[in-house]
């Protein structure tokens, strides 16, 4: 019995940084803002949940992935960006329907499996 895909009821881009990229993340998000309707999340300047680094998050809908996504993946100058789809299950969202722009880490999943 083939397993039922899940209903995509949105996604996330979390845009990573460090000291030294945070300006270039900042004006990635800045670009962001002016071109696409998203909904730009706080700037989180340590590790939180699975994230293992600084980060923001860019929430969207699932008719903005098409422009956004490969938009992001022409402009990040050279920023890591994990985008997800948002199904409810936490875990699989940030591990096996992940995908990255720019280079990949391990994240913290141990943080999701603790809530399931």
């Amino acid at each position: 019995m083939a397993k039922k895909t899940p209903k995509i009821e949105g996604y996330h881009a979390h845009v990573y940084y460090d000291t030294d990229t945070k300006k270039t993340a900042a004006r990635l998000r800045r670009r962001i803002g002016a071109r696409f309707d998203t909904v730009l999340g706080r700037w989180h300047d340590e590790p939180l949940g699975p994230h293992p680094v600084s980060f923001y998050q860019v929430a969207f809908e699932p008719d903005v992935f098409a422009e956004l996504v490969p938009w992001m993946a022409l402009n990040r100058e050279d920023l890591t960006i994990l985008v997800h789809p948002e199904t409810g299950d936490d875990l699989a969202d940030h591990s096996e329907f992940a995908m990255w722009l720019g280079d990949s880490f391990p994240l913290r999943l141990e943080r999701l499996r603790q809530k399931r």
